[in-house]
């Protein structure tokens, strides 16, 4: 019998927690072939530094909670292994593997953490341990990942994106004369989640939408935020925070994997506007709350993350490693997918974009898109409260030794 630990990764999301729900409860119908069910305390790290925590001992009402927790209940990370996959940290994972008697690795998350996931697939391949299976969770917000039809987590984001705009485009439009409102909406290479917003009615849908996909001519920029002002006595603009454009990103801070930590987009937009139209502006910036909101949790999301969790348990059992669960949308009305199963190498470090066909123009994106993204953002959940409050599990983590 064989003890199965399960790894988060990367930037939360709402959901996240909800997949590692489906994997404990699935786990536990299996005693015969699981023993004992470890978290990997901030992510991979907690499998080179042996700081592991018994999820078996926590209790039901806690796991419970899991499914309107926000963020990594287990702590996560953005560390980068090496590509030497015979380097020290390595061998501390494997060391650790066989001291707890692991035969199976679930790691949840998005583009970078199944590049982790895929190097401890090959090395376990590599030195021929037959008895562990390794299977990747997807998730990301920014809905990048390939061989997949969208990844968990993205369809609570896009849920919470277009009712704050949604919201916040009417206190906009209250005045004679307005501001030009930049929103900057997270997607560093794709734009998926800043493109949810037309599916906003058009009284509140932004004027303006800008993705990675698209060039950014700021002289064009410039030219259609004054025409729109001129017209409405306002504007607003949905950016993702990835478009590029000649700013001075010289003290941008850069993660293990290389990726500049982005922000600020929306702000150096609006001094430029103000500085070359003279127009009032100002910069909103969604940051880390568009991604781990309960509140806004879609409920096909979150359905599809629990099964999520429960098909990559199935799977190991089965025998499978090397492989990530994908979704394949099989029928659009009534909206249907499949759980697959990708080779992680296909995966790793790939990159989904939003497509031309989905794209009209910086005013709207297609009926392709809507198609798409309307059942992903379809549901919703009911959070239960306390004094006003929505409790969020509290783990006793207690270690494994």
């Amino acid at each position: 019998m064989k003890n199965l630990v399960y790894i988060q990764s990367g930037g939360p999301t709402s959901v996240i927690n909800s997949s590692l729900y489906g994997a404990i409860k699935e786990a536990k119908k299996h005693p015969d072939l699981i023993g004992h069910i470890y978290g990997s305390t901030h992510g991979i790290e907690g499998l080179i530094d042996d700081n592991l925590i018994d999820l078996g001992l926590e209790d039901d009402e806690q796991i419970e909670l899991l499914l309107q927790t926000p963020g990594s209940i287990l702590g996560t990370t953005r560390k980068k292994l090496p590509k030497d996959i015979h380097s020290a940290e390595y061998a501390k994972i494997i060391e650790n593997i066989k001291k707890h008697n692991i035969g199976y690795v679930l790691i949840n998350g998005g583009n970078d953490s199944m590049d982790t996931c895929n190097k401890i697939a090959k090395l376990v391949k590599e030195l021929a341990i037959e008895d562990v299976k390794v299977i990747g969770v997807p998730k990301t917000i920014d809905n990048d990942l390939a061989c997949t039809d969208h990844s968990l987590g993205f369809p609570s984001a896009a849920k919470f994106v277009m009712n704050a705009v949604n919201a916040f485009s009417v206190d906009a439009g209250c005045f004679k004369k307005g501001k030009v409102h930049v929103v900057e909406i997270m997607g560093r290479d794709a734009g998926w989640l800043t493109a949810s917003v037309d599916l906003l009615p058009e009284a509140t849908r932004p004027h303006l939408i800008y993705l990675p996909e698209m060039t950014f001519d700021l002289e064009h920029f410039l030219a259609d935020v004054k025409k729109v002002y001129d017209e409405k006595g306002y504007a607003l603009v949905a950016i993702s925070e990835g478009i590029k454009f000649e700013r001075d990103m010289t003290n941008v801070r850069v993660d293990g994997f290389g990726h500049a930590q982005l922000g600020g987009a929306a702000s150096e937009l609006c001094r430029i506007i103000e500085n070359r139209l003279d127009l009032p502006t100002r910069a909103v910036e969604f940051s880390i709350v568009q991604r781990a909101f309960p509140g806004y949790v879609s409920l096909t999301d979150r359905k599809e993350a629990i099964m999520t969790g429960k098909k990559a348990v199935q799977a190991a059992l089965k025998g499978k490693t090397g492989k990530m669960i994908v979704f394949k949308r099989v029928s659009q009305n009534p909206y249907k997918i499949k759980y697959q199963l990708a080779p992680l190498s296909k995966v790793a470090n790939a990159v989904s974009h939003v497509t031309q066909e989905m794209m009209v123009d910086n005013t709207r994106m297609s009926d392709k898109f809507r198609e798409y993204l309307r059942p992903l953002v379809d549901g919703e959940v009911k959070l239960t409260y306390k004094n006003g409050i929505a409790p969020v599990t509290v783990l006793k983590r207690i270690k494994v030794k």
